[in-house]
């Protein structure tokens, strides 16, 4: 066993393993728990369904994969974070509140919950500030009130509980997928056919730990429906995503498979080539470069409210900045 930073980046710690004869045909979690005494298999399972586990290059994010003899396997350890989330006074946009959740309309740029290199400035530090007490320990100490997340990058409405029951009742209804959920997503291109449905299993990618990608085996199952609201010549295309799943990086993982990319998402494929600059001018590939996200905005959110049993429903306008690229998109 050694130990050291083996590709890790500055909040992780590095460790690797090399399989034995006598350890061969092992689940890979009972493997690490055993030769990791120092973490638990509960949390070894959990850094390994995260896609911090690789093995020649590859990710391995199934615990029960069976390993072989001379096998070697990295894996990364993020760096502890505060037992606690402290609060920060940070301005919040509240679209809605009452005892019981509390509605935001999330900025670009803000993290939902601390994690490895963003330990403050998050959504959840904000809430703690605002909510108070009432929100201690809701959904758990690491994310409390949080009930599903948006990416960094991807602006739009949450909903947070503030009690307990609360919190239930809207994750039974995440999971039932019953709670309605509507993107607006500006992508390259122009979709054929303009409206339809997205399926494909998705799981990590076997290039890159921290990417997700539709894949053939393995994966959790993902459905994306998509209308396209406007088109700006062929060029580019602003959709309307629903989603009758929620995996991490969806929608833009999906419309990148399809072949269009939500404009401005590096991880993804968004990205501004030589080609895309020359098919839509130079003013609207400046406002793609101010833009320095996904555009990609949580514009609609609706669900039976936990308390009352009525169905509340919210909108957001689409942000300045998505706005600004369209303007120069219809002038192309």
């Amino acid at each position: 066993m050694t130990t050291g930073t083996n590709g890790a980046t500055d909040a992780e710690r590095g460790t690797r393993h090399a399989v034995t004869a006598a350890e061969s045909g092992t689940r890979l979690d009972r493997l690490l728990a055993a030769a990791l005494p120092q973490y638990s298999r509960s949390r070894l399972k959990a850094l390994i369904e995260e896609g911090r586990v690789a093995s020649a290059g590859a990710t391995i994010s199934e615990p029960s994969h069976r390993v072989k003899q001379g096998q070697s396997f990295a894996i990364f350890v993020p760096e502890a974070l505060p037992a606690v989330p402290q609060g920060e006074a940070i301005a919040l946009r509240v679209v809605y509140e009452d005892g019981d959740l509390i509605v935001i309309d999330k900025p670009a740029g803000m993290v939902v919950h601390p994690a490895p290199g963003n330990a403050e400035g998050t959504l959840v530090n904000a809430l703690v500030a605002h909510c108070g007490a009432s929100l201690s320990g809701i959904g758990g100490v690491r994310r409390p009130g949080i009930v599903h997340r948006l990416d960094k990058d991807t602006s739009g409405l949450m909903v947070a509980a503030k009690t307990d029951a609360a919190h239930a009742a809207l994750s039974e209804q995440f999971a039932a997928r019953t709670i309605e959920r509507a993107y607006a997503a500006l992508v390259w291109g122009r979709p054929v056919p303009p409206q339809g449905v997205i399926e494909g299993n998705i799981g990590r990618s076997a290039r890159n730990r921290k990417k997700m990608a539709v894949i053939a085996h393995g994966g959790r199952a993902a459905l994306t429906r998509y209308a396209t609201d406007r088109a700006f010549g062929t060029a580019a295309s602003l959709l309307e995503c629903r989603l009758a799943t929620g995996r991490t990086h969806q929608i833009r993982v999906h419309l990148a498979h399809r072949g269009h990319p939500v404009i401005g998402d590096p991880a993804y494929g968004g990205g501004l080539t030589p080609a895309r600059q020359a098919a839509i001018g130079a003013a609207a590939a400046a406002a793609v470069r101010r833009l320095g996200r996904q555009a990609l905005h949580a514009r609609t959110l609706g669900f039976r409210h936990p308390g009352r049993q009525e169905t509340l429903r919210f909108e957001s306008a689409l942000p300045h900045d998505i706005n600004d690229l369209m303007d120069c998109l219809e002038r192309i």
